[in-house]
């Protein structure tokens, strides 16, 4: 009787017509990269409630509440986890209060993205934001940012797994064709040619269940460091020092690294499933679910920031405390070979990054195989250029001779600028006209990320340049 009578209030109910907006396929690819669930991959659905009520309503996709914030902690996790306890060796403790400041402007960043979808339904993806506000240049700039980290992020898997299967295997040389190569240029150049053939692969959404494995990863390491100092004779004495003025450029552009996740933000908002219909349409409801989806989506988000905050924190301060000074850029680095505590930790480290490899590069190699739209459905044209790729990968894996370089260089320039200015930036145009006092809060935001993109890129391109490693 009730689902009968559901179903006759529903046919009752005022039909109004939606309209699929098809989310860009970069999108879906970074989505996949990321290791989100299927279910979160939805398009917008956009409900018109016409004659005298003009209200625009987004209805939300199918991932619960459980589901988001696992997605969201997926996003925010990587291997920004293994250069936090460096970054404060490098800034010293009073570096931490930074930490918490580019969470707080990320976080806030976020809000600005939810914000911004919320003065156009239609919106879907980061790019769409870029172009909402600033046109077909603010897309294109945005999607520049997109794969420029991505291909930087990826490029760095392959140093640190050149790192630290070298630190397993200090001795092992490899020769071949008269040439012997040995240490850590060797072991990049065998993760390449291992690595490579699945990049080819035309299908590697199957991959995207074993990449999903960011939080799990982030777990494994804090534990495991926390073994090594508690059980395994390395203890916990280090003071450190107080502040660092010449490493603090390094510091926070490592911290901005952490916080990398915002394009798929917008994404993770469409996912959320909606509260249950009601027959009965009116505006009232329509503003109190909309609502109700809004505050789901803050929490998800207060969460997501929260429990990595406290992650990123906790291994920094444990690893700061155990190895001082000395922190190597990966902190993988420090732990005692012989130790199985360590080398759970390290072989964690390295399959992580080897199951999202070919998912993370698959964004940069369609965008780059649009270029020639001629050639780019020809398999062994894919081929060719996914291989050109991964070789320019490898040959920047050998030249930058340590991981925090790369990674404080891809924190400052390209993680600040796409996870905090861009987003201010296209609020503030966006919503210029209602933005009241809330609009030098931004701007302050703003010039602190600009400071800090100025500084760190500086720093990290000095040091690339000299070669050396990151003095603190």
């Amino acid at each position: 009787m009730v689902a009968s009578r559901r179903t006759e209030m529903a046919a009752a109910a005022p039909q109004f017509p939606e309209k699929v907006v098809a989310v860009p396929q970069l999108v879906d690819k970074l989505d996949v990269a990321l290791g989100l669930a299927e279910e979160t991959r939805q398009p917008l659905l956009e409900n018109d409630l016409q004659d005298d009520i003009n209200v625009k309503f987004v209805q939300e996709g199918d991932a619960s509440f459980a589901k988001t914030l696992f997605n969201g902690l997926n996003a925010l996790s990587g291997v920004g986890i293994l250069s936090v306890p460096f970054a404060l060796a490098s800034g010293g403790w009073l570096s931490l209060t930074l930490l918490f400041t580019i969470a707080l402007a990320a976080f806030y960043a976020g809000l600005l993205i939810k914000r911004c979808m919320e003065v156009d339904p239609s919106i879907t993806s980061f790019p769409d934001i870029g172009e909402r506000a600033f046109g077909n240049i603010g897309r294109t700039v945005v999607s520049v940012f997109m794969c420029a980290e991505l291909y930087l992020v990826v490029t760095g898997f392959l140093i640190i797994e050149g790192d630290n299967l070298h630190n397993l295997f200090p001795e092992m040389n490899f020769s071949a064709f008269g040439l012997e190569v040995g240490g850590r240029k060797s072991f990049v150049l065998i993760v390449a040619l291992l690595i490579t053939p699945s990049v080819w692969l035309s299908n590697i959404s199957v991959l995207s269940y074993i990449s999903a494995t960011g939080v799990l990863a982030s777990v494994v390491i804090i534990v495991s460091v926390v073994w090594v100092g508690a059980f395994d004779g390395v203890g916990f004495h280090n003071k450190g020092e107080l502040l660092n003025w010449s490493g603090i450029p390094t510091a926070v552009s490592l911290y901005g690294f952490c916080y990398c996740a915002h394009p798929i933000f917008p994404t993770l908002y469409h996912s959320m499933k909606k509260r249950p219909n009601f027959s009965k349409i009116c505006v009232d409801r329509i503003y109190f679910k909309f609502e109700v989806w809004l505050i789901r989506v803050i929490q998800v988000l207060l969460l997501c920031f929260v429990c990595m905050t406290i992650s990123y924190a906790s291994i920094a301060i444990l690893g700061y405390l155990m190895f001082g000074s000395k922190l190597d850029a990966e902190i993988t680095l420090n732990l005692p070979i012989g130790k199985l505590s360590s080398k759970v930790a390290i072989y964690t480290t390295l399959v992580s990054p080897l199951s999202k490899y070919a998912l993370m590069l698959e964004p940069v190699a369609s965008a780059t195989e649009s270029w020639f739209p001629n050639y780019h459905k020809k398999r062994s044209f894919k081929i060719l250029i996914r291989t050109a790729l991964v070789a320019s990968q490898v040959i920047i894996a050998l030249t930058v001779p340590f991981f925090g370089h790369l990674i404080s260089l891809v924190g400052a320039f390209l993680s600040i600028t796409a996870s905090i200015t861009i987003p201010c930036l296209c609020f503030l145009k966006i919503s210029s006209s209602s933005v009241g006092r809330e609009r030098s809060i931004i701007i302050a935001i703003i010039v602190f990320s600009i400071l800090i993109a100025i500084f760190g890129t500086y720093t990290s391109l000095v040091h690339l340049i000299h070669g050396n490693a990151l003095p603190y």
